[in-house]
Order: structure tokens, then sequence, then C-alpha cells
């Protein structure tokens, strides 16, 4: 009966060795504040691009709309426009006559169409300033979504940092700052 043994050689006795005790603590506990702070720039940084996108969408629907409402008033004071020369040519002409009674017919259709193309101006003048304030909101949105990426960025920076020099008092740091990103990215969230 021929009966096997296992010879371990060097690295088996590492790998052995490496599993029955604890690696670092220090850098584990670093790596993993890198992975959860690196997953918080990203989401900032969707957060912030998204932001910017869609105060860049309503600063053009206030765009478009401000030309409709331009459009509209034009189309307000040619109507206007027609309706004095309507009143001119009732002022010109002879008191009981077909044109004098046509001219006034006009000067009353003309104000007629007048008020539904200024209550559209005005409104669309309304669509506009509501666009532009949900602009403004949004990029300053954007600037807070902005600034925790950065924070975050440079407290992943500290870690890396903190990694190589093996200090407390800079992985403290990296800790205070990617606090402040976090809490800059709760006040652009539940602003």
């Amino acid at each position: 009966m021929s009966e096997e043994y296992e010879v371990h050689g060097p690295h088996n006795h590492a790998v052995e060795h490496a599993g029955h005790h604890d690696a670092d603590p220090f850098a584990s506990r670093m790596a993993v504040m890198t992975a959860i702070l690196a997953t918080l720039g990203a989401l900032f940084a969707y957060q912030s691009g998204n932001s910017e996108n869609l105060a860049l969408y309503f600063k053009n629907e206030a765009a478009i709309k401000k030309t409709e409402a331009a459009n509209q008033w034009s189309y307000y004071q040619a109507k206007g426009e027609k309706q004095n020369l309507a009143e001119l040519g009732a002022a010109l002409s002879a008191g009981n006559t077909d044109a004098h009674a046509k001219f006034l017919a006009d000067v009353d259709k003309y104000k007629q169409q007048k008020e539904p193309i200024r209550a559209q101006a005005e409104a669309l003048e309304k669509e506009v300033a509501a666009n532009d304030a949900k602009s403004e909101a949004l990029l300053h949105g954007h600037h807070r979504w902005a600034q925790a990426t950065l924070l975050i960025q440079v407290a992943i920076a500290l870690c890396a940092i903190t990694l190589l020099t093996r200090k407390n008092w800079l992985r403290n740091l990296s800790f205070v700052v990617a606090a402040a990103g976090v809490l800059t990215g709760g006040v652009a969230f539940f602003a």
C-alpha cells in the first residue's frame, strides 16, 4: 500500500499564513472608505450633470417660449395697426356711407381679435418666467452637486495619501472632508 505525502512549498505556507492571520486592518478600512467615497462621488457627479442638463433644457424652453411670445405680441401689434387704420378710414369717410360702416365693423373685428392674442402672449410670458425660475434653481443645485463631487474627490485623494503615510491625522482629515462632501450632497438633494 502506498501512502502519499504532501509537501508544502514556501508559497503554500505564505498563503496559509495569510489566510489564518488578519490582513492589515488600517489598509482594509481605508480601501473600504475609498470604495464608498468613489461610489458617492459617482452618484454626485451624475446628479451634477443631470441638474445641469435639466437647467439647460428649461433655459432652452424659456427661449422658445420667449420667441413665441414675441411673435404673439407682433401679431397683436399688427391687429392694432389694422384697427388704427380702420379708425382712420372711418374718421375720413362720410358719416352714413357703406365705407364708413365697413370701417366701423373692421374696428370692432380687430378689437375682438386682439384680446385672445394678448391673452396668449401673456400666458407665454408666464411660461417663460416659470421655465427661467426652474432653470435657475436647477443650476444652483448643479453647483452644489459639483461642490460635493469635488469634496469627495479630495477625500479619496487624502485616503490614498493616508495609505502611503499611515498618518492618523491625515485619515481624520479625509473623514472630515468626506463628511463635508456628504453634507453638501445632502443639501443639494434636499434643496
